[in-house]
């Protein structure tokens, strides 16, 4: 059983974490302790153990006795971080196909309809609603789910959250319509199907954003990391 504290500080933390993904933190932003209290409502000790956990998964970094920031964005991470999630997403999925059984299957159904439903009722803004991130989360998840190995799930799921920043980032300065539930379905009949070309489609949903960036907004990194802003 969880006590107070460790309550609050899981509250803390996932507040935070959503709010570096949702770049309400801007990247490269300084992280003050005095703001960061002001606007969490929690004390220094609480604060330091969620920007620690942050840190540990790449979207905080700490400067030392300079304190923390915001990680920032730059083409070179997300291209490194495009390429590692292609490598895990690839290899999990063709685990998966492998060992997936009816239960695997089931659930990779029931999650796809469920954000399907979703993304039909909210129309072309459905990647602002947090509940659709929620649930485009849980779709891809449940492809790999069967790919039995916990490390390599864990380090799959910490890169998906990193990877979200820059997600939003390119719905943001996205020129056309892209038919995501298209690709969705596509990728989940292949896997269900045992098709090999699931693999392909699956790198090309995951890079597809990246190109997106680069070429649209790609401008927009390079002073990310000299970052003077602050926490507000």
């Amino acid at each position: 059983m969880k006590t107070k504290g460790e309550t609050l500080g899981n509250d803390v933390l996932q507040r935070m974490r959503e709010d570096v993904l949702s770049c309400a933190l801007e990247p490269g932003m300084k992280l003050r302790f005095e703001t960061l209290r002001q606007r969490y409502d929690v004390s220094f000790s609480t604060l330091r153990e969620a920007l620690a956990r942050l840190v540990a998964e790449g979207l905080v970094v700490a400067e030392g006795q300079r304190g923390f920031k915001v990680a920032p964005v730059s083409i070179a991470d997300l291209e490194d971080l495009t390429d590692a999630r292609v490598l895990l997403e690839r290899e999990l999925l063709r685990r998966a196909m492998i060992n997936g059984d009816d239960a695997w299957e089931a659930n990779i159904l029931a999650s796809y309809h469920k954000m399907d439903r979703l993304q039909a009722r909210l129309g072309e803004e459905y990647y602002k609603v947090a509940e659709w991130s929620a649930l485009h989360a849980a779709f891809h998840e449940s492809l790999v789910q069967a790919g039995h190995s916990p490390v390599l799930l864990e380090m799959r799921a910490k890169l998906f959250d990193r990877a979200n920043r820059y997600r939003r980032m390119s719905s943001q300065f996205r020129k056309k319509w892209r038919p995501k539930e298209i690709e969705h379905k596509a990728i989940m009949d292949a896997t269900l199907d045992r098709d090999a070309k699931a693999l392909d489609l699956i790198e090309r949903h995951i890079r597809e954003t990246t190109e997106n960036l680069v070429e649209f907004a790609g401008h927009l990194f390079e002073d990310t990391s000299a970052s003077t802003s602050t926490a507000a």
